[in-house]
């Protein structure tokens, strides 16, 4: 499990709108590296195993995007969602749920997942090598709070999600979070 108190540094190859580039998908690929992303920034990353799977596409985007008003107005400059997925899903997963405020980080290779340390074997469930579900709040690069899902392990037989949701992290900003607490938007302090 990750112990890094500073994001690595690594090159992510995305996508981005271009007008000047022709034909029905008027985009071009745009690396941005890790400074880019986050320095000078407070911003909060969640990470997931999979554009389109089920937990993922219910609930923890969707919460994140549903509160992004609300950790702006705390704050943070912006909410990232990496997922070892290639920048032409991460498009599509976007579009297809309503996705319009949170940046969707395609991690392709993995690079930054295994320098997080969050880099698991999921072939169990046929996905390979994907990330472990977290999320971080994170102040010009430097790891102020990380929540890592319980159980981490390469072919866990669970996808646990309870620690990493947008209720969490957002009462973790507030100063409202209290460990333990099943319903975190209960649990405030005083």
């Amino acid at each position: 499990m990750s112990a890094i108190e500073k994001l690595p540094n690594v090159t992510f190859k995305t996508r981005v709108h271009d007008e000047s580039v022709l034909g029905p998908n008027p985009y071009r690929w745009e690396d941005k590296c890790t400074d880019d992303l986050f320095a000078g920034k407070r911003v909060v990353v969640f990470s997931l195993p999979g554009a389109f799977t089920p937990t993922c596409s219910s609930n923890h985007l969707p919460r994140y995007e549903a509160l992004f008003e609300e950790f702006k107005a705390q704050g943070v400059d912006s909410i990232i969602c990496v997922s070892v997925n290639d920048a032409f899903v991460m498009f599509q997963w976007g579009k297809q749920i309503g996705n319009e405020n949170v940046a969707l980080l395609p991690d392709g290779n993995g690079e930054f997942t295994r320098k997080m340390g969050m880099l698991v074997d999921k072939s169990n469930v046929g996905f390979g090598m994907r990330s472990w579900r977290y999320s971080m709040l994170v102040n010009d690069r430097k790891i102020e709070k990380m929540f890592v899902e319980p159980d981490f392990a390469d072919n866990c037989p669970t996808d646990p999600f309870e620690v990493s949701d947008a209720d969490t992290m957002l009462a973790y900003i507030k100063g409202t979070y209290a460990p333990g607490v099943s319903d975190p938007s209960k649990a405030f302090k005083g």
